[in-house]
């Protein structure tokens, strides 16, 4: 790999030339969580939305398939939809169903990402398998890890998900990173995630929800094999094991 760097909020990529880079889009509470979660449990595919009124358009095209439409804005479920965190759509999805889900963040990020090569979802859950499958079929890329951040603000839990990316490319044997990605990493290695959660603007609103659960279950790291790449506007899983 070229180089590695890490963006601190998705509003980056507005700057940043796509073409040829991987990305690896994280919204650790809880949109990138969600999709791997959905994709781990055996949702067929998601399909990330821009908003609300997107994410309705595209439940109108799925005819008699099955699916969830589940959303947020600014945290708050959107009317008519699931709650958009990970236990919640998991205890709703289908069995093989479409996962038709917009959230304020993460599925943003995830379609500005989509100029680049390729692009990858990731969490604390599913870490380790998105930086084997990276190194391994892409290893003379630049990669470009984007923290979602909320609404043009940085997000800490989501600067502690780059950081335990950086710190598995850097066992992968990956040297080349930007003074950000070194930042992130050192960030990582002082705390856990638990402890990241509670202290981030975020994980205290969960909180305040009454939904620890939810964070417990986001903080969990490399349990899922399943790795999420975007692909025509849709995630779909490219393999299911290391």
């Amino acid at each position: 790999m070229r180089k590695l760097h890490v963006l601190m909020k998705k509003e980056e990529l507005d700057g940043q030339r796509l073409d040829g880079k991987v990305v690896i889009v994280l919204d650790i509470l809880f949109a990138t969580t969600t999709i791997v979660a959905a994709l781990s449990e055996g949702a067929s595919e998601v399909w990330p939305a821009l908003d609300g009124d997107a994410a309705r358009a595209l439940a109108q095209q799925q005819g008699d398939h099955p699916h969830l439409l589940a959303g947020e804005l600014y945290a708050e479920t959107l009317s008519g939809f699931a709650p958009a965190t990970p236990l919640a759509v998991l205890a709703r999805l289908p069995a093989q169903g479409r996962l038709i889900y917009a959230t304020t963040n993460g599925t943003v990020a995830l379609t500005r990402s989509q100029g680049a090569a390729q692009v990858y979802a990731a969490a604390l859950l599913n870490a380790q398998a998105v930086v084997d499958h990276v190194a391994r079929h892409h290893p003379d890329d630049t990669i470009l890890v984007v923290c979602s951040g909320s609404a043009d603000r940085f997000n800490l839990e989501d600067f502690y998900g780059a950081g335990y990316l950086v710190s598995l490319f850097r066992q992968a044997g990956v040297r080349d990173l930007t003074d950000a990605a070194r930042a992130a990493e050192w960030m990582h290695a002082a705390t856990d995630a638990r402890a990241c959660f509670n202290a981030a603007r975020v994980g205290q609103r969960m909180l305040d929800k009454g939904l620890p659960e939810e964070l417990d279950y986001a903080a969990r790291k490399s349990v899922c094999s399943v790795v999420p790449q975007l692909v025509g506007g849709v995630l779909r899983p490219v393999t299911t094991a290391c």
